[in-house]
């Protein structure tokens, strides 16, 4: 993936704006993604702080980024812009579970008066559907729905690692970094870069205009072959025939017609015929989707359910399930009970980001051991580890029976919250010396002594690439003594360093 270029937008009356607009009516794919400062009432939403949007041009092929800076900008300039691209047929959108953002850019928005907000984003594609369509196959078996991170789609589709430290930074400071800045581009960039790649390997096998009249011909109407005849040999849906297609589609297959463009007219006909090829149509025909915000998505969910109440008017006691909220302890680590006194946790897979977080403070937290595991095996693992497991699926806690006092239901959504909640559950100690003394990739601890960069370089062959920059700055490296992942004291290291200072106060 090439180094984006990256446009600030803090005015609507600034070059960038300009150059915001004439990008999104002249690009055909784009991908999105928001920043947000994490919000620890559970009563309102996150304000999101910076929206980014990277394009592919058309007419140039190149894929600029803007970062649409809503704490600087005047709303009402882009309120309509956005809400316009979010549903223009013309334009497909690409995410990363998206529908968490559009949420929270959503109410952004209605706190300012622009009621309703954002309610759907059409035609979207969710990158996690390209990646499970990227995964080869094998005859008579059917690939499992993957739910892995951006980071790990990233790495195995474009072979570039990720880097998510400054995921959860405070993006409502200003100025930001330029850290910031490279690190937000590339989480929309890359989308594109994915996309591009699972676009390809559409055309590569085949998925042909012929292959796609043979398919259609005998599912739809006789008349819509038209829509997909070749004029002079060009790839593309014609332009003298878009129009009377389209009305074609919407009066024998509305369902068809909805999914591509809600009205004709002359001006959206031409955009759609000279930007989406044959391929693309085919795409957002076989993959595209819908991000339809309800009532209920505008409105926080509570850890705590209501008790519901009978005709007669009296409390349904609630399940046994959903009444144990605080923790009762003591920990298998707790030297009362035979514990060496060093805190252990398992994060299962709902809460597999805290696990980073609480290895980013020196706490020892460990995953499961396969993707998927049986209630069995994380059973099993936190009473062989003499670990407390760490969940947000309520179900689990009906085994508590068999892992008592080893077994805890996170309140919390966001990973700082969550990391604050452990911190305060189980009355842990951190200190400025603890930070990122625990591998975040496998929880292993450092060797002892630093390597110089020569030494790392000669531990780093055949796993791991030192960057070239920093031959000259006389640093200190630090590996892991499990999987031998090499890290040093850089600009990333001194801001995770400086986050959670901040998030668990250690400076007060």
């Amino acid at each position: 993936m090439e180094a984006p270029s990256i446009h600030l937008v803090t005015s609507n009356n600034s070059p960038e704006f300009t150059h915001l607009n004439h990008a999104l009516t002249h690009s055909s794919i784009i991908g999105l993604d928001a920043e947000w400062k994490p919000n620890r009432h559970a009563s309102t939403f996150p304000t999101v702080s910076l929206l980014q949007i990277a394009c592919r041009l058309v007419d140039s092929g190149d894929s600029p980024v803007f970062l649409l800076d809503l704490q600087a900008i005047h709303l009402p300039s882009v309120y309509e812009l956005l809400k316009e691209v979010f549903v223009s047929p013309d334009v497909i959108k690409l995410g990363f579970r998206l529908k968490q953002d559009l949420v929270y850019l959503s109410s952004t928005f209605r706190e300012q008066g622009f009621d309703p907000g954002f309610d759907r984003v059409e035609p979207y594609i969710d990158i996690n559907a390209i990646y499970s369509y990227l995964q080869p196959k094998q005859l008579g078996q059917r690939v499992s729905k993957q739910n892995k991170s951006l980071a790990t789609i990233c790495k195995e589709v474009l072979g570039i690692l990720l880097l998510k430290e400054l995921q959860c930074s405070d993006w409502s400071q200003r100025p930001l970094t330029e850290e910031q800045k490279t690190y937000a581009a590339a989480d929309a960039l890359c989308l594109v870069e994915i996309f591009d790649v699972f676009h390809k390997k559409v055309v590569k096998e085949g998925n042909s205009l012929q292959n796609r009249k043979k398919y259609l011909s005998s599912s739809l109407d006789p008349g819509l072959k038209q829509v997909f005849e070749i004029s002079n040999g060009c790839n593309m849906i014609t332009r003298t025939k878009f129009c009377e297609a389209a009305r074609m589609i919407r009066i024998t297959m509305p369902e068809l017609h909805n999914s591509i463009t809600e009205e004709v007219d002359p001006v959206k006909s031409y955009k759609i015929t000279s930007q989406v090829d044959d391929t693309l149509f085919w795409i957002v025909r076989k993959h595209g989707d819908i991000i339809l915000l309800k009532d209920s998505d505008r409105k926080p969910k509570t850890s705590r359910k209501k008790a519901k109440k009978s005709s007669g008017g009296l409390q349904c006691k609630p399940k046994s399930t959903e009444t144990v909220e605080d923790w009762l302890g003591p920990p298998p680590w707790d030297p009362s009970v035979g514990g060496d006194g060093c805190a252990k946790f398992l994060c299962d897979v709902m809460v597999e980001g805290l696990a980073k977080h609480l290895r980013c403070v020196g706490i020892d937290a460990a995953t499961p051991h396969s993707r998927k595991p049986e209630t069995r095996d994380l059973i099993d693992q936190a009473q062989k580890e003499k670990r407390v497991l760490l969940t947000r699926d309520a179900k689990l806690l009906r085994h508590e029976y068999l892992i008592s006092n080893q077994i805890y239901r996170m309140k919390s959504l966001l990973k700082n919250e969550q990391l604050l909640e452990v911190i305060e559950t189980f009355q842990l100690k951190i200190s400025e010396d603890q930070l990122m003394s625990r591998c975040t990739k496998c929880n292993g601890r450092f060797i002892q002594k630093p390597l110089s960069t020569e030494e790392a370089v000669e531990a780093a062959k055949g796993f791991q690439v030192i960057p070239n920059c920093l031959f000259n700055k006389n640093l200190e490296f630090w590996q892991c003594m499990d999987c031998n992942q090499l890290y040093w004291e850089g600009t990333q290291y001194h801001n995770a360093v400086q986050k959670f200072i901040d998030v668990c106060k250690l400076n007060e």
